[in-house]
């Protein structure tokens, strides 16, 4: 099994900050310092660390309701902050969430480049083309383009990042003393790049990392998002409501990388569980109500709206939840609608409920979160979990003192690394250079 850790570098969720155990420190190194020396003693592959460029405008068109219940707000660069994890770990994935819709393809593969170099090959690229017409408003954009155009603009830069990765071979670095030859150029090459959306002539002006590529992770659940996660994602990362539902998307996503000429057992997925762990499954629930009591409806409405991008006062808000059509985050959406349409949720009960939640809640006794770990395991619904944290650090502490010494005596979880890299750790190949022209859309 693997395990990722999902943290904001912000508050956590709708309400987490007002958590009893939660620590109000998410703007000091120390906070996360300690979260990252957590993840390690525990064996987690991987910490990740969503991110969205902008102050929530979705409910309401203001920003009032991001600042006031700390909603999607604040967030703090992401790879300065797994730069401070780096600091205090030897082993742990980092992976930054990456916008390809404000990044130009030479800024994100040097920044990947040059952090995985420094962290001896644990860099991850959380791929994303932008969810909310706010960030857009921040780069001189009226509005967030429609998701087929993000998705081609998202093609062509990770096509040119990989491509600059693969400007210099291996071999590349020479530095003699007694000749003087620093480098060969004969293993540099240009990159000419020229696209609809970006252009690039290259070479990377890093040499090629460790890894690669860094370890690419990407959670599309629309068409456009399964077909690309499919073609370029090393780790798919996905939020289920149900069983039935986590085993479709895994065989369907595993028959698309299939269908691309890639080999499925070289993918992970790894569906959002929400772990909240009691001395009994009672225990537990009256813990997760404890929890639920300390959020407010509107809180969870400005979460969900930041999430899926519309304005929901536009609604009755006693009544249910209609079709929204085209969404920001679409996994968030559907496993909303799936759950509100089974318990007949009006949207302002919807919110409630949002807010009081992440994705995929596991709320029980050790063997029963484990016992649900494993049958997902078990029925191909999953190769790991991406656990998320109510807050922080209290949530990933009670996980990794109560529920990882069960994953381990059932030997679902590893006691010790056996790789250097975060590649190794997810049991991934490193990609041989020019990986790039299997995955890249044929146009």
């Amino acid at each position: 099994m693997h395990l990722a850790a999902f943290l904001n570098a912000g508050p956590m969720g709708a309400s987490g900050w007002r958590h009893p155990d939660a620590d109000p420190g998410f703007l000091t190194a120390d906070y996360y310092r300690h979260v990252a020396k957590l993840l390690e003693a525990a064996c987690f592959d991987l910490a990740f660390i969503p991110d969205a460029l902008s102050v929530p405008r979705s409910l309401g068109g203001s920003f009032a309701p991001a600042v006031q219940w700390g909603s999607g707000t604040p967030r703090l660069d992401p790879l300065v902050i797994l730069g401070v994890m780096a600091g205090v770990t030897n082993h742990l994935g980092l992976a930054a969430t990456l916008s390809t819709g404000y990044h130009e393809p030479f800024h994100l593969a040097r920044a990947l480049a040059t952090f995985d170099h420094v962290t001896n090959g644990r860099a991850g690229w959380n791929i994303v083309t932008s969810f909310q017409d706010a960030e857009a408003q921040n780069f001189g954009q009226s509005a967030l383009p429609p998701r087929e155009a993000r998705y081609s603009r998202a093609e062509e830069v990770v096509s040119a990042a990989a491509q600059l990765w693969d400007s210099w071979d291996d071999e590349t670095l020479q530095q003699n003393k007694r000749t003087g030859e620093f480098g060969l150029p004969s293993k540099v090459r240009s990159v000419n790049f020229h696209g609809d959306f970006v252009s690039t002539q290259g070479p990377l002006n890093v040499p090629r990392m460790p890894q690669g590529y860094p370890l690419l992770i990407q959670a599309g659940a629309s068409p456009s998002g399964r077909d690309f996660a499919a073609r370029w994602a090393d780790v798919i990362f996905c939020s289920h409501e149900s069983l039935a539902s986590a085993t479709a998307f895994y065989r369907e996503m595993k028959r698309r990388v299939t269908a691309h000429g890639r080999d499925p057992q070289q993918v992970r997925i790894l569906p959002a569980a929400t772990v909240v762990v009691g001395e009994s499954d009672a225990h537990a629930q009256q813990k997760h109500r404890a929890f639920a009591e300390r959020v407010h409806p509107l809180a969870g409405l400005s979460r969900l709206a930041y999430h899926v991008n519309v304005d929901l006062t536009r609604y009755d808000l006693d009544g249910p939840l209609p079709d929204l059509g085209e969404v920001g985050v679409q996994g968030h959406y559907d496993e909303v609608r799936e759950f509100a349409q089974r318990e007949k949720l009006s949207i302002r009960e919807i919110g409630r409920w949002y807010g009081a939640r992440t994705e995929g809640n596991m709320i029980g006794s050790v063997s029963t979160i484990v016992d649900t770990m494993e049958q997902w395991l078990e029925q191909d619904a999953a190769d790991g979990f991406m656990i998320q944290a109510t807050h922080l650090p209290g949530a990933f502490e009670e996980f990794i003192r109560y529920v990882v010494p069960e994953l381990q005596r059932r030997g679902l979880h590893k006691t010790h690394y056996q790789g250097a890299t975060a590649r190794e750790h997810f049991g991934l190949e490193r990609p041989a250079r020019d990986a790039w022209q299997q995955r890249a859309l044929r146009r």
